[in-house]
């Protein structure tokens, strides 16, 4: 796969699943789509002008062709080029009567799984320009944290800035227990945490309010920032010591789905930090250090993008230019926690 010569520098890495959701239609029928929680964010970056390097690799059947295909769209760098022997993932997705999702996997033997905490470190450190990491989701199963866990610690270690999304899908694993632990403990490892009201409540923490259930998370982990998503309540962006902000938007978003709309959310969560790193001259990310006013706009950028996700079916990423587009013609309500 050749790409153009203005595709941009890495910046980011990411790794986890990439699989084809088969997304049940009124009538009955299943409809594929390109998805899985990381290659959605993958793609969300790319479209919003980041350079990424995805780490794992695509099969060469049907669907991976497909998926290839949206991640070239993008410009992501695939960080293996050839396709492999090995099929590709699928989610079954139903839709409730509010456009919420819910899921079934196959993912025994598939092409995504096929990586190794080795091989992830090696293609990273041959990006001089990387400093974010990112992955979460299917990735935090128990069985696959011999792969990721050590690659998440390496790179921390390495000065990279480490994202985790606990995404959680209790649907895939037949024992909590391991798969609450997994997650943890990558989430352990992050700069920036970023979990739903739902992943709070899969994960144990049950108080009543998900903002106080977030800030006991964030006590368990040495993150620097947590974002939870509460779905059409808004977002929250919180600092280390427990302080935040609270945003939504000023007027209804008519939702097709939900299908992405937490990965887009991430996506231009990093895709405005990294405009502020820019902005700042820091290459660093995990250095950065920002104020009130830059972790508002990070906030507003990160739900501006979800926004335009959950009013198309499937994940549709959008444009760098239709996020700055939503920002300067959609309010934003912002609360200080």
């Amino acid at each position: 796969m050749v790409f153009p010569s203005s595709t941009p520098p890495i910046q980011v890495a990411t790794a986890g699943e990439a699989l084809i959701d088969m997304i049940e239609e009124a009538d009955g029928r299943l409809r594929p789509c390109a998805g899985g929680a990381v290659y959605n964010l993958t793609r969300a970056l790319g479209l919003q002008g980041v350079g990424v390097l995805y780490l794992n690799p695509l099969s060469g059947d049907r669907f991976g062709q497909m998926l290839a295909e949206g991640l070239h769209e993008a410009q992501v760098q695939p960080a293996h080029p050839h396709p492999v022997m090995e099929p590709t993932s699928l989610a079954v997705v139903g839709l409730d009567a509010h456009g919420k999702a819910s899921y079934s996997f196959y993912r025994e033997g598939v092409a995504d799984r096929h990586v190794s905490a080795s091989e992830m470190n090696a293609q990273c450190r041959a990006q001089p320009t990387l400093s974010v990491v990112a992955t979460g989701c299917l990735a935090l199963v128990a069985d696959d944290t011999p792969k990721y866990l050590p690659w998440l610690q390496t790179q921390r270690s390495e000065g990279r800035l480490v994202v985790v999304d606990a995404n959680l899908r209790p649907a895939i694993v037949p024992d909590m227990a391991p798969y609450q632990d997994s997650v943890l403990a990558a989430l352990r490892e992050a700069h920036i945490v970023k979990v739903s009201d739902d992943d709070l409540q899969t994960l144990g923490f049950t108080q009543s309010d998900p903002i106080e259930a977030a800030r006991q998370l964030l006590k368990q982990t040495r993150a620097r920032w947590l974002a939870l998503t509460l779905g059409a309540k808004g977002a929250v962006l919180l600092q280390r010591d427990g302080s935040g902000w609270h945003a939504v938007e000023s007027e209804n978003v008519k939702v097709a789905d939900t299908v992405g709309a937490g990965d887009c959310f991430l996506a231009g969560m990093l895709t405005a930090l990294l405009e502020r790193a820019r902005a700042q001259n820091t290459p660093d990310a995990a250095a950065l250090e920002l104020d009130a006013t830059d972790l508002v706009h990070i906030l507003g950028h990160a739900i501006a993008s979800a926004s335009l996700c959950v009013q198309a079916t499937g994940c549709v990423p959008p444009s760098l230019a239709q996020v700055k587009h939503r920002l300067a013609t959609v309010g934003q309500v912002v609360n200080t926690l």
